[in-house]
């Protein structure tokens, strides 16, 4: 018997937070770190298996022992690991942060000489796989360099429009070679790979590379222009503001929460969007359940084991607030 399309693959970084396990503390003086699973697109795969989604994700590590890690924790999160392959010339990426909330989280990557999830290779994709899947997830920083560029522009073309396509615009400037990380080259990249998707996600920095419009409104509309049938555009403490061709708009507020660190944020956001999408809800029932995920998460310290149950998100919808242990909250008393 067939094996059954996946709901989510996702397709781009993978590497190894080490975060402070204090928060408002520099990192140089930080002396206790708390070690997981990173990467965006991997954990919207995570984000998308803790809601009952069955998800794979494409990506290469290092062949070495934090590559075995990552391994590890992706099945512990019910996230297929098979077309995660190990590149023997490359350490698997190491990314460190300082957290000090509510909204300053600096992060700092450590993917030289290169990363092994930019060694995608067009030749290795199980092309049938992403074409089957219900959602194939993919980031700009996939299309920062070779041959991470191909590969992900082959797998958009394998897709031919079917299903749900999504670009996360995910601009990471410091990915991208020197003299392509400008408002020519990488708008470029940009428009060619819109050209496939049929959902595109960004926050205001991310629209403006990919359309050149900041206002949440023409940039959606930019991104409808340009290709895609939904256009997502997060706008931080003002919310989330979500167009479709069709006309029908839903702009949606925050949930309230005490944020602790809002790095997984948009990680657990992504993922509740493919449940909601795969769900076939309204629009704006989807953006709410999508900003009620993100709440929870950045109410945790942590990003990929931070995210949530579908439980908790249905519990803070129904509460309305979370507090700054990732809890939900009625009345003051915890959940």
């Amino acid at each position: 018997m067939p094996e059954q399309p996946y709901d989510v693959i996702t397709m781009g970084r993978i590497g190894v937070d080490l975060y402070p396990l204090r928060t408002g503390v520099p990192l140089a003086r930080v002396d206790t770190f708390g070690k997981f699973l990173g990467g965006s697109p991997s954990n919207v795969a995570v984000a998308a298996a803790r809601l009952g989604r069955r998800t794979a994700v494409v990506t290469r590590t290092g062949e070495d022992p934090f590559g075995d890690y990552l391994h590890e924790q992706l099945r512990e999160f019910g996230v297929d690991d098979r077309w995660v392959t190990p590149v023997a010339a490359y350490p698997t990426p190491v990314t460190f942060c300082e957290v000090f909330p509510p909204d300053d989280f600096p992060l700092y990557f450590y993917r030289q000489p290169k990363a092994p999830d930019l060694e995608i290779h067009a030749t290795e994709l199980d092309l049938e796989a992403v074409r089957a899947a219900r959602v194939f997830w993919m980031t700009g920083t996939g299309l920062c360099a070779e041959p991470s560029r191909t590969a992900t522009l082959a797998a958009l073309r394998a897709r031919d429009g079917s299903g749900i396509t999504v670009f996360d615009l995910d601009w990471r400037p410091m990915f991208w070679p020197p003299g392509e990380a400008n408002d020519a080259c990488a708008p470029a990249r940009y428009r060619e790979a819109l050209a496939y998707a049929t959902v595109a996600v960004g926050n205001l920095d991310e629209c403006e590379i990919a359309t050149g419009e900041r206002e949440p409104y023409a940039a959606a509309r930019a991104l409808i222009g340009a290709g895609v049938e939904l256009a997502v555009v997060k706008q931080g403490p003002a919310g989330v503001l979500a167009v479709h061709r069709d006309g029908t708009v839903a702009d949606v507020p925050p949930l309230p929460v005490d944020v602790v660190n809002g790095l997984g944020a948009g990680d657990a956001f992504g993922g509740a969007l493919c449940h909601g999408l795969l769900s076939g809800w309204d629009l704006a029932r989807t953006m709410r359940y999508a900003n009620a995920a993100g709440a929870i998460v950045a109410a945790r310290l942590a990003c990929s084991s931070a995210m949530p149950f579908p439980h908790e998100v249905e519990a803070a919808l129904a509460e309305g607030a979370v507090d700054a242990e990732g809890t939900v909250t009625a009345h003051g008393e915890r959940a």
